[in-house]
């Protein structure tokens, strides 16, 4: 006879937000330095990007772990992430990439300092066309929130971040995941990974039939894991939770950057949130929308969903449950609100 192996008890996750919440470092590590974060009154809204770009990525690396062919420089990852006015909730929403927008006329382009036309295009697109800058004023007139800091991760740094974590990250599967084009093969069951199979897995997107859908659940899982490890004998070493930050950080300059010192104050205004206060979910969408030149295949928001999702959230309440949203005409993008205790692999 087999008995069920006891669980150990949830310590509060410090910090349960999306990527950035990687950052959940020791409420005193860095205490007494000064930090412009704001607290809003009705809850702080951190836009986190992951953004498709090789820089410093060696050629080894690009072949041990399927990192060729042309970056996009692009944002496969957008989470926003609110965290409420009392610190007591967070709810973090997914932008899938293939989001149809529209950018407006005359703003200008980062790469060749040409003024566009009003034009549609996917929302991952910002990005390339205007930096920072223009992806923070899309998602912001896309969802009709402030944005009021933002985190852009490269592949680089996302490798590098995971592989501070001693042991590596567990990863959980219940069917096995076989990705040709990521080239991620897992068995059924959990185990830890480090940076390079970590961006693997999140990036894996064809493999189960679940689409950018299957990805985005993917990554939403591995924050909650990870802020999971993080606090398994972690956060107990200043130093290292001062470079955890600066490392997922970066020096880079962005519109409204979060800085590292600003991580460190927002993980010690969550130090004692526990994972059953956290939700995640997927922005409502209808459908896809018939291919556009030049544009290509594109998700269609339920604009009525999203209001309800982005509304709960401008006034600082919780999400909308899902049977509040009407289905999706894609199942597998179905709107779903998942807490973070849920995601955590056993």
């Amino acid at each position: 006879m087999k008995f069920p192996r006891p669980r150990r008890p949830r310590r509060p996750l410090l910090v349960p937000a999306a990527l950035a919440a990687l950052a959940a470092l020791a409420p005193g590590a860095l205490a007494a330095a000064p930090t412009d974060l704001p607290a809003p009154e009705r809850g702080l809204n951190l836009l986190v990007v992951g953004i498709d770009s090789r820089k410093s990525v060696t050629e080894e690396e690009k072949e041990r772990f399927r990192l060729g062919g042309k970056e996009c420089d692009c944002t496969d990852v957008m989470m926003l992430v609110h965290v409420s006015a009392q610190n007591d909730r967070v709810d973090v929403v997914s932008l899938p990439r293939d989001s149809l927008t529209s950018f407006p006329d005359q703003h200008r382009d980062r790469r060749t300092g040409k003024l566009h036309a009003a034009h549609q295009a996917k929302i991952n697109g910002a990005w390339a066309e205007g930096g920072s800058s223009f992806t923070v004023e899309t998602v912001e007139s896309m969802t009709g929130l402030p944005v009021h800091r933002y985190l852009e991760i490269d592949f680089r740094r996302f490798m590098d971040t995971v592989d501070r974590v001693d042991g590596g990250v567990p990863i959980c599967t219940e069917k096995a995941l076989k990705d040709p084009a990521t080239g991620i093969d897992l068995a059924p069951g959990t185990r830890p990974v480090g940076g390079g199979e970590a961006l693997q897995y999140v990036r894996s997107r064809k493999a189960d039939g679940q689409m950018d859908f299957g990805r985005i659940q993917k990554q939403q899982k591995f924050v909650v894991n990870t802020l999971e490890r993080l606090n398994e004998g972690f956060l107990d070493d200043p130093d290292r939770l001062r470079d955890f930050a600066e490392t997922l950080r970066g020096t880079g300059a962005t519109e409204r950057g979060i800085s590292p010192t600003e991580l460190l104050t927002l993980a010690g205004r969550l130090r004692d949130l526990p994972p059953d206060r956290m939700e995640f979910a997927t922005v409502p969408v209808r459908g896809f929308n018939p291919d556009i030149a030049g544009v290509g295949s594109t998700l269609a928001w339920d604009e009525e969903g999203a209001a309800k999702v982005f509304g709960r959230l401008r006034e600082d309440r919780p999400l909308p449950a899902a049977d509040q949203v009407a289905p999706s005409e894609i199942p597998v993008g179905a709107y779903r609100p998942t807490p973070g205790t849920s995601l955590i692999c056993p």
